[in-house]
């Protein structure tokens, strides 16, 4: 299986920060959508921002009927901004799929957790997109606070490479399962219908 990755900060110079404004973040996500040749792909995973900016606008209005995993900390006020972004796709004809919590715990030695951002932020979204959309969004994942999950990301290696037994790979192939088991549009399926 191959990866394949597009960022804006491959085009720019290191050190130099992008400070576009919404129409230069417009078309430059129209161009990775459409420019880039991806090849058949089995699924493309857009990283966003937080929040319900521009960029998250563009996307619905690029890839109507997309589908968000919405991503949060235990605390409030991360909860508070990933529900809103959750809020958005019943205007934008998305549908979230789920929340993922990341950093939820610290595992220590002693195999107790020590709760370093608070908790319950990943579930208080959860609920509340379920009750404000209408149909339920479950928790996919905690994703533990885990040294080798940051060593990876600072390496270019995947945590479920690097350390596949670690908590932050466990979580991040459940989510994996999760997702890659649900039903999907009709691209690659076989319809049954035959040139008449």
């Amino acid at each position: 299986n191959e990866v394949k990755v597009i960022s804006i900060g491959m085009f720019a110079a290191p050190g130099t920060p992008v400070v576009w404004r919404g129409p230069m973040l417009h078309r430059a996500m129209q161009q990775f959508l459409a420019d880039v040749f991806w090849g058949d792909l089995d699924v493309l995973l857009l990283d966003l921002p937080p929040g319900t900016g521009d960029i998250a606008i563009t996307v619905a209005q690029l890839l109507p009927h997309s589908e968000i995993v919405v991503v949060t900390t235990p605390q409030v006020a991360a909860a508070e901004v990933a529900e809103r972004a959750g809020i958005l796709s019943a205007q934008t004809q998305q549908r979230v799929v789920g929340v993922i919590e990341n950093m939820s715990y610290l595992e220590l030695p002693t195999g107790e957790r020590m709760e370093v951002f608070g908790s319950g932020g990943g579930q208080a979204v959860a609920d509340e997109l379920t009750t404000a959309l209408g149909y339920v969004v479950p928790v996919l994942a905690q994703v533990p606070l885990d040294v080798a999950l940051r060593e990876g990301a600072d390496d270019g290696e995947p945590v479920v490479l690097s350390a596949p037994e670690s908590g932050a790979a466990r979580a991040l192939e459940a989510v994996a399962e999760r997702l890659a088991t649900r039903s999907r549009g009709l691209a690659g399926r076989q319809l049954g219908v035959t040139p008449s």
